[in-house]
């Protein structure tokens, strides 16, 4: 995927927000370069929208795991 892809526009198109939150843009950019991406973030840090947003752009499936603490 194009590494200056411009991704504002999908961001305020499917989610309604004008700018990302923290590192969700950095994030979003690692998941769309095809790399394997670790992400640790507090409860309401936006970690929805940084699996949410490539999935919306990007081709196939997507397959998340999200670990719960016990």
């Amino acid at each position: 995927m194009d590494a200056m892809l411009n991704l504002t526009e999908p961001l305020k198109r499917y989610f309604g927000f004008e700018t990302f939150k923290g590192d969700q843009e950095a994030i979003i950019r690692n998941v769309l370069a095809g790399r394997d991406t670790f992400v640790l973030m507090p409860t309401g840090g936006g970690k929805s929208l940084c699996y949410q947003l490539p999935s919306l752009l990007m081709e196939g499936l997507s397959l998340i795991h999200i670990s719960e603490p016990t």
